[in-house]
């Protein structure tokens, strides 16, 4: 009986996944239950397999490394597979950049089992950083997935007179099995920038609770390339143009008509209000300019996605 599955998605990962496992190989406080780890290489060219497999023979571990190929390349197909072959109820998702604290798997486990109906939950991220951030950065950290916080909450819930609206990042995130057998399709709309809010929507609107979990820590490497400033506007790019139908997720087929235009006049008026607090720096400002590009695309995103696949979803 296997209580705990960490999976681990990784591309082309042989020079990062060694850091990852030797951190899963330092976990404490696991004794009391029986867990493993699944690493599913999505298609990967380098020697990410080799690698894996010097692991598994040289581990003494109690708990087993396994090791599946999944040839369609995207994250969410990689999680997938690691949901197909997870023998557990829980499986906690690592990328192959992510340095879980000592104490993660065993926190991660003893949340599940404090909240029956949680079906997703994330923790602390912190950032490691392999390059100086650009000035500002701090208003657009959430998009790399770091986070921080010292008390659990339950999103999209009010506490402490806050209202919880934004879901916990995807790196990091555990799932209970069943939510997402019960709640996420077959093949995800969005690309990889966006699919983290998709997957973690459709297990909300399932009626699964969503939390945060300060006990679960880790670290998120961000590579320096992060930083460039075309890097960042492609990035905002993408996640801008998904975000009408992220909203859409929770209206109806007919109210959708009746709250498109607020969603865009709101949009332009943030737009307008950015580029006029900016505009003397917008060329040389990478931060700005990733944040304009985010609200330009935002409001350009009702025309990005075709009504018939938004329905058809």
């Amino acid at each position: 009986m296997i209580d705990f599955t960490v999976a681990i998605c990784t591309y082309n990962g042989e020079n990062r996944l060694p850091d990852v496992l030797e951190k899963l190989h330092s976990q404490i406080g696991t004794e009391t239950f029986n867990w493993e780890i699944i690493i599913v290489d999505n298609n990967s060219k380098d020697n990410t397999a080799k690698v894996v497999e010097e692991y598994q023979y040289n581990s003494s571990k109690a708990y087993p490394i396994k090791y599946y190929m999944e040839p369609e390349q995207g994250l969410a197909f990689a999680r997938r597979c690691a949901v197909k072959h997870a023998n557990s109820p829980l499986i906690g998702f690592l990328d192959d950049d992510n340095l879980p604290n000592q104490n993660w798997v065993a926190a991660a486990y003893r949340f599940a089992r404090k909240y029956p109906k949680v079906g997703a939950y994330g923790g602390q991220i912190h950032g490691k950083f392999e390059g100086e951030p650009p000035v500002g950065f701090e208003r657009i950290a959430r998009y790399f997935a770091l986070i921080q916080g010292e008390e659990s909450y339950c999103y999209n819930y009010k506490y402490k007179n806050t209202i919880y609206k934004m879901f916990p990042p995807g790196a990091g995130i555990v799932i209970r099995k069943e939510a997402w057998l019960a709640s996420i399709p077959e093949r995800p709309l969005l690309p990889q920038t966006s699919e983290d809010i998709e997957m973690l929507s459709q297990i909300w609107e399932g009626g699964w609770e969503i939390w945060f979990n300060p006990e679960m820590e880790m670290d998120h490497v961000i590579p320096k390339s992060r930083f460039d400033g075309d890097y960042l506007k492609r990035f905002f790019r993408d996640n801008g143009l998904c975000r009408y139908y992220i909203r859409m997720l929770k209206y109806k087929r007919w109210q959708m008509p009746l709250v498109i235009p607020g969603y865009m006049a709101n949009d332009l008026r943030k737009l307008m209000c950015h580029w006029l607090k900016y505009r003397k720096v917008l060329k040389d400002d990478k931060v700005a300019a990733g944040e304009m590009e985010l609200l330009l695309s935002t409001l350009l995103s009702p025309f990005s996605i075709s009504r018939q696949k938004l329905i058809g979803k």
